[in-house]
Parts: C-alpha cells; sequence; structure tokens
C-alpha cells in the first residue's frame, strides 16, 4: 500500500484511512517516528495499551500458554529441580 498525502504548512499529514482503521487510531491519538538507517521512516501508535496486544503474536497452531506458566520464577525452580534429581544408579 502507498497512498500519497500532502503536508500542510503546519507539518501536518493526513495518515491514510485503510491505515487509520488497521491501527485502530482515533482523533487525539499519539503517534511516534523512527528513521531506520536506511532512511526508511516508521510509524508506530503510541497509545496501545498492553491488553490491545493481546494475542497479536499467535501463529496457526500455536500452543496457548497461561500467563502463570511465563513467570521467570517458575522456570527458575523447574530448572533447578531438573538439576537436583538424579537419576538411580543401575547396579552391575
Amino acid at each position: 500500500m502507498a497512498d500519497a498525502t500532502t503536508m500542510t504548512t503546519k507539518g501536518q499529514v493526513t495518515v491514510p484511512r485503510e491505515i487509520r482503521d488497521r491501527l485502530g487510531l482515533k482523533s487525539g491519538d499519539k503517534m511516534t517516528f523512527t528513521m531506520l538507517s536506511d532512511g526508511t521512516i516508521v510509524m508506530r501508535p503510541k497509545t496501545r495499551r498492553l491488553a490491545d496486544l493481546a494475542g497479536s503474536l499467535t501463529r496457526p497452531g500455536q500452543p496457548k500458554v497461561a500467563v502463570e506458566e511465563m513467570s521467570p520464577f517458575k522456570a527458575a525452580a523447574s530448572r533447578k529441580a531438573t538439576k537436583t534429581t538424579k537419576a538411580p544408579k543401575r547396579r552391575a
């Protein structure tokens, strides 16, 4: 998608409707602009809440993980338990 827009004398531009709709932008929302080293400009909505991003990284077939399972403390405890559990010695 490459829609042309014109900058006003005040430096304002109109974000095309399709982009506003896709990003859920509304009047008064804030955006950030970042210039990459190759000259590409990236515009991101600044008003996103964490809850708005829920599910945005899912892929088909990807297993769901509960928030409780994501705890770094739980993962560390699991690793520690695995290290301290020894296999029984085999007798010859």
